[in-house]
């Protein structure tokens, strides 16, 4: 796997993508013919449904902070 997708980020995808090395891990014969393709499968819809959460949190975070920042200039204007 891509060093990347070890990451504290894709904890719940795990499972997947050790299932998907030890598919590779088979031999070139093994990849080549296909015999992996519903692994990757598996694991590109586990990280899709793993990025989807992050970036709905991350759409909320950004929305408080907006907020925050909308209420300080607006006591900014007042106190002005």
């Amino acid at each position: 796997m891509h060093p990347l997708l070890h990451t504290k980020d894709n904890m719940a995808c795990e499972e997947v993508m050790n299932a998907l090395e030890e598919c590779h891990a088979r031999g070139f014969m093994w990849k080549a013919m296909g015999m992996c393709n519903n692994a990757k499968k598996d694991l590109v819809q586990c990280l899709r449904a793993e990025r989807w959460k992050n970036q709905s949190a991350n759409r909320g975070n950004v929305q408080d902070k907006k907020d925050r920042i909308r209420q300080k200039w607006k006591e900014i204007d007042e106190n002005s």
